[in-house]
């Protein structure tokens, strides 16, 4: 039988005592994120039209990541994990992300059903980077201290790429990095294939199935 990894779900209200120590000092809650998880799932550059050299190459292997991915942002969400996505901005400096998200529904993109298979819902949170790296001049690092994050589960694409630029930033970190196989696309699986074991070997980074990875009990919904 498969190894499965047990992860810790995420929790609302009781912040841990670093956060509550800077609530504190901060009576301002305006800049407190709402939940608290030392998990979060974070999807990379899925909100992509695809309209690039390669493209119509990373789409073949894009559509059965976003369905393996679609199904486990569900389950990450039912255990109260925590769901980021950080995407490029595209070059679109007076955008945003929503606006980048209807763009690409509404118009005849490459990569609009991947787009429309994992839509960012209203209560997710989100970060847009100018470069690779999630990390790199955004203001995830800030998000994840304020949600208490030190297990990082990096999906999206391209898996040899803008998941590895930020991987490689997340360990430097000195975040636990999960990578599910199933849950990254590049243009061949041989690309996958050396990321991977790039991630693996340099990063200390998990690399396990999305199905194996076990969130435990389920947040009981209101």
């Amino acid at each position: 039988m498969p190894q499965r990894l047990q992860l810790i779900r995420g929790r609302r209200g009781q912040k841990p005592s670093r956060v509550s120590h800077k609530s504190r000092r901060n009576p301002d809650r305006l800049n407190h994120a709402p939940d608290q998880a030392e998990t979060a799932l974070l999807l990379i550059d899925v909100i992509n039209d695809l309209e690039f050299d390669g493209g119509d190459r990373l789409l073949i292997h894009a559509l059965a990541m976003a369905e393996a991915l679609a199904a486990l942002k569900r389950r990450a969400k039912a255990h109260g994990i925590p769901v980021i996505y950080a995407n490029d901005n595209f070059g679109r400096w007076r955008s945003d992300f929503p606006t980048l998200v209807e763009h690409f529904l509404k118009t005849d993109v490459r990569g609009r059903p991947i787009v429309a298979q994992l839509q960012p819902e209203k209560d997710d949170y989100f970060v847009l980077k100018p470069k690779h790296s999630a990390f790199f001049q955004t203001n995830l690092e800030l998000l994840l201290r304020y949600l208490g994050v030190s297990r990082l589960i990096l999906t999206g694409m391209a898996g040899d790429i803008c998941v590895l630029f930020s991987a490689n930033d997340a360990y430097m970190r000195d975040l636990r990095i999960i990578v599910p196989p199933d849950c990254i696309a590049c243009e061949d699986p041989e690309r996958s294939r050396q990321a991977l074991s790039l991630m693996q070997r340099v990063l200390k980074a998990e690399t396990i199935l999305a199905s194996d990875l076990d969130f435990g009990t389920k947040t009981k919904t209101k």
